[in-house]
């Protein structure tokens, strides 16, 4: 085995997944390092919940190779599920158990790792102790998912989309709690609808689109490869002539120019020039601004560089 390979915490190499007609994990081939928390990026359907769940041993995958830990699905499953921690999309949790409960059914699957109290103050939810799992709020039941994923004090920890549907709050407290595991040297696979989130919790990311990697590298890298430095967008009123989208893509320091759902769209390197520049020339043009707006590049702006698709489209 290859020395990268022999130190990765997963490596997936030409994995494949078929369901019907449909190929959800198309010859995937992905590398995360110990120690990271490595975010798996990309629009609904395009393989990432496939591809997590694989990993996890929950799928079996038509062809490719998965190895965790430096252990294979099936032949080590129950040393793996011993090491691994695992939030899913959507965990249903008995509603009739108490918070206290539920966190003791979770242990008694492990042989190792805190006792229940201690896993529930970790995330959080000490006064919720005796409540009924169906009386929390939708992000105490994130935290209380949390808290199972983490009570084997597991080595890799299997995140997909945590904080879709809480609240900024309730969002940040859970960043909190992921950045104290993986501050603890633990590894992370995290899957997420949300930039800002992989931007501040991921040390790298890859994109995937129609089952395939199509890019991959730190948040910061990929924005540099891909992008320029800033994102202007402008609606312009009805003027006398049609708007010359030619003549801005010749401005100095813009990169790229389309329009986009009734706006106009541009990429632009040196915003403090590019500006005056293309006020200039939309008056030159006879064309009257009506709105106006930029902003630093984000790894949404990447994705909608590289596919044409916004992250949250269906």
């Amino acid at each position: 085995m290859p020395q990268t390979a022999a130190k990765a915490a997963l490596r997936v190499h030409q994995l494949r997944k078929t369901y019907k007609d449909v190929v959800a994990v198309d010859g995937l081939d992905l590398e995360v390092r110990p120690a990271e928390c490595f975010g798996l990026l990309g629009p609904n359907g395009a393989g990432k919940t496939t591809t997590i769940e694989i990993c996890e041993g929950l799928t079996a995958a038509d062809s490719g190779e998965v190895e965790v830990l430096g252990l294979h699905w099936p032949s080590d499953a129950a040393a793996l599920r011993q090491r691994l921690g695992i939030q899913l999309q959507e965990t249903q949790l008995s509603e009739k158990l108490t918070v206290l409960e539920t966190v003791r059914l979770f242990r008694s699957f492990f042989q190792q790792g805190p006792g229940a109290l201690a896993v529930i103050g970790l995330v959080q939810l000490e006064e919720k102790a005796k409540s009924r799992v169906g009386n929390l709020s939708g992000g105490q039941k994130q935290r209380l998912a949390l808290a199972c994923a983490l009570v084997g004090n597991p080595d890799f920890l299997f995140l997909d989309e945590p904080t879709t549907g809480l609240d900024p709050q309730a969002r940040r407290q859970l960043w909190e709690l992921i950045e104290q595991f993986k501050l603890a040297g633990r590894t992370i696979l995290l899957t997420t609808h949300y930039m800002d989130e992989a931007e501040r919790l991921c040390d790298r990311v890859a994109i995937m689109d129609h089952g395939k990697v199509i890019a991959l590298g730190t948040p910061r890298e990929l924005i540099a490869s891909v992008c320029a430095d800033h994102l202007v967008e402008f609606s312009a009123g009805a003027g006398p002539h049609a708007l010359d989208l030619a003549a801005l893509s010749a401005i100095e320091g813009i990169r790229e120019v389309h329009r986009e759902n009734g706006s106009v769209r541009m990429q632009v390197t040196e915003l403090h020039r590019a500006v005056p520049a293309l006020l200039a020339e939309l008056g030159r043009q006879s064309v009257s601004l009506t709105e106006l707006r930029t902003h630093s590049a984000t790894l949404e702006d990447v994705f909608v560089t590289l596919t044409g698709r916004h992250l949250r489209d269906e």
